[in-house]
């Protein structure tokens, strides 16, 4: 079991992530008092696309080759159209999804963001929901779809759009405390 306090959180995500669903893990995980760590696939700031146009930035505190899993409870990945589109095509960010849920690891993937759980062949066997306009993709991915604000399968958890963002901040603390998952690897 690992309390939510000292958690080691890493989100991962690069320009063009939804706003609202990478601030707003990241502020009320850090309220929890875990470490939350932004990785992307280059250093010094990503750009948002908050609804409808570019929003503002964060900084990033490490690139995707200088991610050590082991050094982190849980990992988290915002949605957006373009975040996951990129970050699918980039074996290092797939090769991290794929070691956190070899190792049984809290992750959590919300709107577009299971893309990214697709193309690590994570899905499969288990139930997950996603952004609607992805559902046939998750489905494809040999996932049972279901319509629901967030879903859990052993530490997988998944949820659709940033109307979800309570249920999913909380479903992630709730299984971090849990602590690793046994489960079939990516």
């Amino acid at each position: 079991m690992t309390d939510i306090g000292s958690a080691r959180i890493l989100i991962l995500a690069t320009d063009g992530y939804e706003r609202s669903e990478l601030r707003v893990p990241l502020e009320e995980l850090r309220k929890h008092g875990a470490d939350v760590k932004i990785a992307s696939l280059k250093p010094g700031e990503i750009k948002s696309w908050d609804e409808k146009d570019w929003g503002d930035t964060v900084p990033v505190n490490l690139t995707v080759d200088q991610v050590k899993h082991e050094e982190y409870d849980a990992l988290v990945i915002p949605g957006g159209q373009i975040n996951p589109d990129i970050l699918r095509t980039e074996q290092k960010a797939v090769d991290i999804v794929r070691n956190f849920i070899k190792a049984g690891k809290v992750v959590a993937a919300i709107c577009h963001g299971p893309w990214l759980l697709v193309e690590a062949d994570a899905l499969r066997g288990r139930k997950a929901t996603s952004y609607h306009s992805i559902k046939t993709d998750v489905i494809n991915a040999g996932a049972s779809w279901e319509d629901k604000e967030v879903v859990t399968d052993n530490g997988v958890i998944t949820s659709r759009s940033p109307k979800d963002l309570q249920a999913f901040v909380a479903k992630i603390v709730e299984e971090v405390q849990e602590g690793r998952h046994k489960r079939q690897a990516a």
